[in-house]
C-alpha cells in the first residue's frame, strides 16, 4: 500500500491521537509564532547584485541613515511673507522638535512660485522599523493641520508610505480572510449538500493557514520574511487546504455511495484520492521550490511561505481529515436539521422517532444531486471533445494563443505610489509635493570603501568622480559627501537626471557605472566602489529578474515533468501536462497585461493603470500557477490511470474518468476563484493583480484545459498516452488491487 494510503488507514484507528495532535500543533505554532515575533527583510538583504553590495558595505561601516520625512505646508493664496504662512510653518517646527520619535528637523524650503514650504526631518531610530513609530508624528501633523485649516499640511516618506501601505494590505487581508470563509462554506454546501461535510474542509484549511502562520514567525528568524508573505498564505493555503480536503471527502462519499462500508471506503479513498494529494502537493512545494532560485531574498520568502502553508495543508489532509471522516463516518452527510436532531437526542437522551427520521434525513441538496456520481452537465460539454478531439484541441489551443497575445508585449517596473489608491492620505501628499518640488528623485549613492578614505589618492579619485560625473549632463549638483567615523568608507550622494525610474534615470545610472566610476575612483588600487539607492535598486531588480526566470522556468518545468513521469509512468502523460499548464499560464499573462498595463476594466475594477505589471508577478503567478494546475491534472489523471489499470480502453476511460471527477474539479476551481477573486477586489494593484492573475488561470484551468483539451488530446493519443520505453503498456490489474 502507498504511503497516503497507510496515512489514512492509521488515522481512521487512531482518531483521537490523529485529531488532538493536528489541534496541539496548531495551538503550539500560534503560541510560539506569537513569543517569537517575526524578523522582515531589511533593506540591504532587499536589494540585488551592485546595489546589494552597497548596501552591505554601508551596514558594516555603520551608515544607518534614519528615515526620512516630509512635511508640504502650502496655500493658494498665502505668501511665504504672510504672517499667517510664517506662524503655520513655525507652529509645525515646534510640534516636531518637541516629539521624542523627531530629530534633525531642518530649515523649510520654499518653491518657486512660493506658495509651498517643504519642512524635512529625521526619524530617531533604525529606518528599517520607522514606519512602527510614525503614527504619533502623523497624529501631530494632523493636529497641526486642524489649527491651520486654511493650509494644506500633509507628511510624506517612506516612513508613513510604508506605515499606510502596510495598514491598507492588513485591512484588506482580514477583510479578504473574513469573506473567504463564508463563501467557501456556501459553495461546498452547494457542492456536498451537507452542513458536516461542507465544514470540514474549511476548517482544516483555516487551521492549516494559523498554524502556518506560527510556523513562519519562527522560521522569519532563519529566513526573514517578505511584506507579501502573509497574503501569499492565505491565498495558498485556503486554496489549497479546501482544495485536497475536496479530493479526500468525494472519494470517500463515492465509496460508500457503491455500497462499501464505512472503513472500506475510507480505505480506498486514503489509497487513491490520498496518493493524488501527496502527488500534488509534493508538484506544488517544487514548484515553489523554484524561487529559491530567483536570487531575490522576497522571492525565498514567498517561495518558502507557499511551501510551508502546502506542507500543513497537506499534512492535514493526510492525517486529521481520514480520522475525522473515520470517526464521523456516515454523519459527515448531515445537514443542519439533521445535525441539531442528533444534538437534542443526545441532550435529552432519548430517542423519540420524530427526531429519529429527522436525524436521518438527506438533504434537499442530496436528493436533487445525481447519485452515479457523475455529472451530466460535463457529459454534455465533453461529447464535441470527444468525438471531434482533433478539432476541438485545435480551436482550444488557437483561443488560448489569442488571448495570450497581450503577454509579448509585457512590461514591468517596481510599485511605486501609483501602486495605492490615490484617495490615500500619503498618496495625496507625494502628488502635492511632486508637483511643487518637480525634479527631486532620490539621489544614486557611490559607496567607496578603503582603508583610509580620507588618504590623498582616494579623495582625488572622489573629487574626479564629481567632477567628471557633473560634465556628463546626466547628474547635477549638488553631489555630497559623507564619511564615517572610523574613515573606511565614504558615501557620495550623486542626484541623476529624470524622475528616478525613467529612461534618463536608468541611462544616467548606467553611465555612472560604466564611464563615470571606472575612470574615477574604481582606477584607484585597494579601493572598492559600489552604487546603491532607488534608480539602481529598481534596476537591479529587474536585471535579477530577467536573468534568473529562465533557471526558474527551467527548474520547475523539469522537476515537475520528473514527478508525474514516476507517479503515472508514462512520458506523454507529463509532457501534455506541462504543455497544457503552459497554455493557462500564458492565458493568465494575456489578460493581466489586456486588464492592468493597458488599462482596460479600470472603472469596474477601481485602479489606475501605471502601465505597467509589478516585477516580481510574472515569475511568482508562473510558479504558483503550474502548482495549482497540477492539482486537477493528477487528480484527473489518477482516475483515468485506474479505469485503464482495470482494463478499461483508454478512450472510455478518459470520459469516464473525466465526468466522474468533473463537479469535484469544478466545486475545487469555484472555490480557488472565489477567494482569488476577493483578492481581485482590494485596493492595492499588487493584489488585485495577484488575485485576477490566479483567478483567470484556474477559471481557464478548470474549463477549457480540463474540459476540452485535456480529453481531446487523451482521446486523440489513445493508447499511446502510457508510452514509455520497455514499459509501454500499462500492467493490467484486478480492480480490486486498485
Amino acid at each position: 500500500m502507498n504511503i497516503a494510503g497507510r496515512m489514512g488507514r492509521w488515522s481512521g484507528a487512531h482518531w483521537k491521537t490523529a485529531t488532538f495532535g493536528w489541534l496541539a500543533f496548531v495551538a503550539a505554532a500560534l503560541v510560539l509564532g506569537q513569543m517569537v515575533g517575526s524578523r522582515p527583510l531589511t533593506n540591504a538583504e532587499q536589494a540585488q547584485d551592485g546595489s546589494a553590495r552597497a548596501e552591505t558595505i554601508l551596514a558594516r561601516a555603520g551608515f544607518e541613515p534614519p528615515a526620512t520625512e516630509a512635511v508640504l505646508v502650502q496655500s493658494s493664496v498665502a505668501q511665504p511673507d504672510d504672517p499667517a504662512f510664517g506662524t503655520a510653518v513655525a507652529d509645525l517646527s515646534a510640534a516636531l522638535r518637541r516629539m521624542p520619535e523627531v530629530g534633525h528637523v531642518k530649515s523649510p524650503i520654499v518653491s518657486k512660485d512660493g506658495r509651498s514650504e517643504l519642512v524635512t526631518f529625521d526619524v530617531v531610530g533604525k529606518a528599517d522599523t520607522a514606519d512602527s513609530r510614525i503614527q504619533p508624528v502623523l497624529d501631530r501633523v494632523a493636529v497641526v493641520q486642524r489649527s491651520h485649516p486654511g493650509f494644506r499640511i500633509q507628511e510624506v516618506g517612506d516612513a508613513s508610505a510604508s506605515h499606510a501601505a502596510n495598514d491598507l494590505i492588513s485591512q484588506d487581508l482580514q477583510r479578504a480572510e473574513v469573506t473567504s470563509v463564508p463563501i467557501t462554506f456556501v459553495i461546498l454546501l452547494l457542492a456536498f449538500g451537507a452542513f458536516v461535510a461542507a465544514g470540514l474542509p474549511v476548517l482544516l484549511a483555516l487551521s492549516a493557514v494559523l498554524a502556518t502562520v506560527g510556523l513562519g514567525a519562527v522560521v522569519s528568524h532563519v529566513i526573514h520574511t517578505s511584506s507579501t508573505t502573509s497574503s501569499v498564505v492565505v491565498l495558498m493555503g485556503m486554496a489549497v487546504g479546501v482544495d485536497y480536503s475536496l479530493f479526500y471527502l468525494r472519494r470517500e462519499r463515492e465509496e460508500r455511495a457503491r455500497g462499501r462500508a464505512p472503513r472500506d471506503a475510507l480505505h480506498a479513498a486514503a489509497a487513491t484520492s490520498g496518493r493524488a494529494v501527496l502527488v500534488s502537493g509534493l508538484t506544488v512545494v517544487v514548484a515553489c521550490g523554484g524561487l529559491m532560485l530567483s536570487g531575490a531574498n522576497d522571492f525565498v520568502s514567498m517561495g518558502f511561505g507557499a511551501i510551508l502553508v502546502v506542507l500543513v495543508a497537506m499534512a492535514g489532509s493526510l492525517t486529521v481529515l481520514p480520522a475525522l471522516l473515520g470517526r464521523l463516518e456516515d454523519r459527515v452527510d448531515r445537514g443542519i436539521v439533521a445535525v441539531l436532531a442528533a444534538g437534542l437526542m443526545r441532550l435529552f437522551r432519548r430517542e423519540p422517532a420524530s427526531l429519529v427520521r429527522l436525524r436521518g434525513r438527506r438533504t434537499l441538496l442530496q436528493r436533487l444531486k445525481s447519485d452515479n456520481g457523475e455529472s451530466r452537465l460535463w457529459g454534455i460539454v465533453l461529447r464535441p471533445a470527444l468525438r471531434f478531439p482533433r478539432a476541438a484541441a485545435l480551436v482550444a489551443v488557437a483561443g488560448l494563443a489569442v488571448v495570450a497575445v497581450p503577454a509579448f508585449h509585457m512590461h514591468t517596473a517596481n510599485a511605486s505610489f501609483d501602486a495605492f489608491p490615490r484617495s490615500l492620505p500619503v498618496v495625496k501628499a507625494f502628488h502635492a509635493v511632486q508637483r511643487a518640488f518637480p525634479g527631486t528623485p532620490s539621489p544614486a549613492v557611490v559607496v567607496v570603501a578603503a582603508r583610509d578614505v580620507t588618504a590623498a589618492n582616494v579623495r582625488r579619485g572622489i573629487a574626479d568622480l564629481r567632477r567628471r560625473a557633473l560634465a556628463t549632463g546626466e547628474m547635477h549638483a549638488p553631489v555630497r559627501v559623507t564619511v564615517n567615523a572610523t574613515h573606511t568608507v565614504a558615501r557620495v550622494d550623486v542626484p541623476l537626471a529624470g524622475n528616478g525610474d525613467d529612461p534618463a534615470s536608468v541611462s544616467a545610472l548606467r553611465t555612472l557605472r560604466s564611464s563615470v566610476i571606472p575612470a574615477t575612483i574604481g582606477a584607484v588600487p585597494g579601493v572598492t566602489a559600489a552604487v546603491t539607492g532607488e534608480t539602481a535598486e529598481s534596476y537591479d531588480y529587474r536585471s535579477t529578474m530577467n536573468t534568473r526566470t529562465p533557471y526558474v522556468f527551467g527548474f520547475v518545468l523539469l522537476v515537475a515533468f520528473g514527478l508525474l513521469l514516476v507517479t503515472f509512468r508514462s512520458l506523454v502523460v507529463p509532457l501534455t501536462a506541462v504543455c497544457l499548464n503552459l497554455l493557462s499560464v500564458g492565458a493568465a499573462y494575456g489578460v493581466l497585461v489586456w486588464i492592468f498595463q493597458e488599462g482596460h476594466l479600470h472603472s469596474l475594477l477601481g485602479f489606475q493603470s501605471t502601465g505597467s505589471i509589478i516585477t516580481w508577478m510574472p515569475l511568482f503567478l508562473f510558479t504558483l500557477l503550474f502548482g495549482l494546475s497540477i492539482d486537477y491534472h493528477v487528480f484527473i489523471v489518477s482516475r483515468i490511470r485506474e479505469l485503464v489499470l482495470r482494463g478499461v480502453p483508454t478512450d472510455e476511460a478518459v470520459a469516464v474518468g473525466i465526468r466522474t471527477t468533473a463537479s469535484t474539479v469544478t466545486s475545487a476551481a469555484a472555490v480557488m476563484i472565489a477567494v482569488f477573486a476577493i483578492f481581485a477586489l482590494t485596493r492595492t494593484i499588487m493584489l488585485k493583480e495577484l488575485g485576477v492573475g490566479l483567478a483567470v488561470a484556474v477559471l481557464v484551468d478548470a474549463t477549457v484545459i480540463r474540459g476540452v483539451l485535456l480529453p481531446a488530446v487523451m482521446t486523440a493519443l489513445g493508447e499511446r498516452n502510457w508510452y514509455l520505453p520497455r514499459f509501454n503498456r500499462p500492467r493490467t490489474v484486478a480492480a480490486t488491487e486498485v
